[in-house]
């Protein structure tokens, strides 16, 4: 397993950190489990066009990226789904098509039912394999998840 590059932001743009959810943050990604040929990159590699909206907070926010040539979209983002970070479950519902016009895919991963908290990966084409992201928050002691109308619910992180 290759050691991540990674940058830090407060999902509260606050000017102070929640010690024990910025050190849950740092043991998911300490714990981050990639593809064999995974090799550390830094934001600079890979085009990512999408990014995770964590609705309750606040957070602590870490990410990290990495490549891995000769890899695909699918194969990189389902052999995530099969290899759990830590003691994370995943949020994906299916396996990613083996399909060459997929050039990105995201899996999700969350430490219990209806978390809005975890990491999600997203993998991205790039011209000679993948570029992986991963997006990781852990929440402090004084999140909370914004009621929404009519009763509505939070998707799982990784689901769009």
């Amino acid at each position: 397993m290759s050691e991540p590059t990674e940058t830090s932001a407060s999902a509260e743009s606050s000017e102070t950190t929640d010690a024990a959810a910025r050190a849950q943050a740092q043991a998911w990604l300490d714990a981050a489990t990639l593809p064999p040929g995974a090799i550390r990159s830094d934001a600079s590699v890979g085009s990512f066009s999408s990014y995770t909206g964590w609705p309750c907070g606040p957070v602590e926010e870490l990410e990290a990226f990495w490549t891995i040539p000769g890899a695909t979209v699918s194969g990189t983002a389902n052999w995530l789904r099969e290899h759990p970070t830590a003691d994370l479950m995943t949020t994906s519902v299916a396996p990613v098509p083996d399909d060459p016009a997929i050039d990105s895919a995201i899996v999700g991963y969350i430490p219990a039912a209806d978390s809005q908290e975890g990491i999600v990966y997203t993998v991205a084409k790039t011209h000679d394999g993948v570029a992986v992201r991963a997006e990781i928050a852990a929440q402090t002691e004084s999140a909370v998840c914004p009621p929404l109308p009519d009763g509505g619910m939070y998707g799982a992180p990784g689901q769009g």
